[in-house]
């Protein structure tokens, strides 16, 4: 069997595993990341969002062969090394604002926010509302306003 290597939450890491298994059960089955939740498998609920070389993907929708030994992802269990503290700011706002119900959906909305702030930063501005519409994850539990709030904290804060 084929050997992949990549980077996970700052380690990196060698799986034993065929190219075109999905990033997201590697994460799951082979590795016991659990922050990336499965949803739909198909790139649409994107309850699985994490982070490759700094950008919000989805796993579900990657095949793990595609990664090279240099790729560099990060799920919600590594959010807060990447700024050297307990909780990320985005995770302090997400608790702040009491956005969680059921939480399934949570751990892919924060990464996909925390991704949203930082494209915004790397075109010099700050976030607008309109930005805000870009993040797609689907929650089940209807806390979009709440979500909205949250972002607009951890931005102010990250």
């Amino acid at each position: 069997m084929p050997k992949q290597t990549f980077v996970l939450n700052g380690k990196s890491i060698t799986v034993n595993v065929h190219d075109d298994v999905r990033v997201l059960w590697v994460l799951r089955d082979l590795l016991g990341v659990t922050g990336p939740k499965y949803g739909c498998g198909i790139n649409v609920c994107k309850a699985c969002t994490s982070h490759i070389n700094g950008k919000a993907f989805n796993p579900c929708s990657v095949r793990v062969g595609d990664l090279t030994k240099d790729d560099e992802v990060t799920t919600i269990e590594g959010l807060p090394d990447t700024v050297g503290k307990e909780l990320h700011p985005m995770q302090q706002a997400w608790i702040d604002r009491d956005v969680p119900q059921c939480g399934y959906c949570q751990p892919g909305q924060i990464m996909a926010a925390t991704a949203l702030v930082k494209k915004v930063r790397r075109e010099g501005r700050s976030i607008r509302e309109s930005d805000l519409d870009e993040i797609r994850n689907i929650c089940r539990c209807g806390t979009y306003t709440r979500i909205r709030e949250a972002i607009k904290q951890g931005a102010r804060n990250m």
